[in-house]
């Protein structure tokens, strides 16, 4: 026999989870599907090597679902400033002083207690759980993976690896970069492989929890810091970290395989000099980056949401912002659709989700886009013109303070005279 929902999310991560509890707050029932469920919460255990830097707008949104208060209970490390600077030695730095080129967001300067919290992603999910569990209208099934999809005028349909069937008025795909709901509808996407890859590390150093996390540039890719939470009793006076190293696929497989001391110790030497004295290397991984578009958001019963419609490069961290508020629009709507008396998979709503998110994720990828290509080089004119640009942002604080409002959630346009810039750049409507 056929279980029938509203609407039936597959993928059950941040953006599912998130999705799955605002619409079942809204009296929409959901079938929310994943392979598996989040680990229990370890108070002790080393922190999550997957982590967020979750924006003032996120955290809103979360509150709004009864999930930020249960991620605090656990743990969530706010920044209140975040640096950005050039570290490609060339002579033409000494046009310019170091100390105009480095940008820095200050919350203070934007009138806010802090620019956001860096959150393990598997506690923003358990926090997304736990509030699942005392909202009736969902409905949690795992260890299931999506074997099909069939539509019509009024329903569709899937069918688990188990050969259980569901039927729904929509399907929402939230199932990540691979989506298999993307897949079995007949989505395209467009995609661009970055030269660069990315690898992360758990670490711990001295000191208390620092309020800042950075970024420094070299022609091999960004360099980043970010400060998690106080290590404990166990490992006094010292704190949890996030290191983020971007550089050629064969650069990072020689770091992988060095042992612990040894790649302590060329992190040491590689990163700024900034970089709080480290003690312990406990966690590292490598992921490869790509820029990815959905060609659209939604066809027929099907509408996707987050990495399933778009994943971006990682430099500032926008991803699961993007896609938390693509499921705070999408959910929005959605109300909307049902308080009209209209089919849930109505064309009208479907296509306004797209018209509203689609522009504001593209300006998103081209930022991110601009950087990658702007800073991953020593090309002398390319070097000097970033380094102008650095100190012309320094420089124009109430243009810099716009854009940080803006990718904080705070403000829901871009300042004008960045518009401007964006609406001059070929390509921008291709991707």
């Amino acid at each position: 026999m056929t279980q029938a929902f509203d609407i039936i999310i597959v993928g059950a991560g941040m953006v599912g989870a998130a999705l799955a509890n605002g619409l079942g707050q809204q009296g929409i029932t959901v079938g929310l599907i994943d392979k598996a469920e989040p680990s229990d919460f370890d108070a002790d255990a080393s922190p999550d090597i997957r982590v967020s830097a979750l924006s003032a707008g996120s955290e809103r949104y979360l509150q709004s679902l009864g999930a930020w208060r249960r991620i605090q209970a656990m743990r969530a490390t706010p920044y209140r400033r975040l640096a950005v600077w050039d570290e490609t030695p060339h002579p033409l730095s000494r046009l310019l002083p170091g100390s105009l080129t480095e940008v820095e967001f200050s919350a203070a300067d934007l009138g806010a207690s802090h620019l956001g919290h860096i959150v393990e992603n598997s506690i923003t999910q358990n926090a997304l759980w736990q509030t699942l569990q005392d909202e009736p209208n969902v409905t949690l099934i795992t260890g299931q993976g999506l074997k099909a999809l069939s539509q019509n005028a009024e329903r569709a349909t899937i069918t688990l690896g188990d050969g259980t069937e569901l039927s729904a008025q929509l399907i929402v795909g939230a199932d990540g970069a691979m989506s298999r709901v993307r897949e079995l509808a007949g989505i395209g996407v467009t995609r661009d492989q970055y030269e660069q890859q990315a690898m992360v590390m758990s670490v711990r150093y001295l000191g208390q929890p620092e309020d800042i996390t950075w970024q420094g540039f070299y022609p091999s890719g960004p360099r980043a810091f970010l400060p998690l939470h106080n290590a404990g009793e166990q490992h006094p006076g010292e704190t949890w970290g996030s290191l983020v190293w971007y550089d050629s696929p064969a650069r990072l497989a020689e770091l992988k395989a060095m042992d612990n001391s040894t790649l302590m110790a060329e992190i040491h030497r590689a990163f700024p000099a900034r970089l709080p004295p480290l003690t312990h290397l406990d966690a590292k991984a490598s992921f490869p980056i790509a820029r990815q578009h959905a060609k659209h958001y939604f066809l027929n019963r099907v509408v996707l949401a987050g990495d399933s419609a778009h994943t971006i490069n990682p430099l500032a961290g926008q991803g699961v912002n993007l896609g938390f508020q693509d499921a705070q629009c999408l959910q929005g709507l959605l109300k909307e659709a049902r308080r009209s008396g209209d089919d849930l998979a109505g064309e009208r709503w479907l296509a306004l989700y797209e018209k509203q998110r689609r522009p504001a994720n593209r300006r998103m990828m081209l930022a991110m886009d601009l950087f990658y290509h702007l800073f991953s080089n020593a090309i002398p004119p390319v070097h000097l013109a970033r380094n102008l640009g650095l100190g012309a942002a320094r420089a124009l604080p109430f243009a810099r303070n716009g854009v940080a409002r803006y990718a904080m959630g705070l403000d829901e346009e871009l300042p004008a005279v960045v518009r401007q810039i964006f609406s001059r750049v070929p390509g921008l409507n291709q991707l």
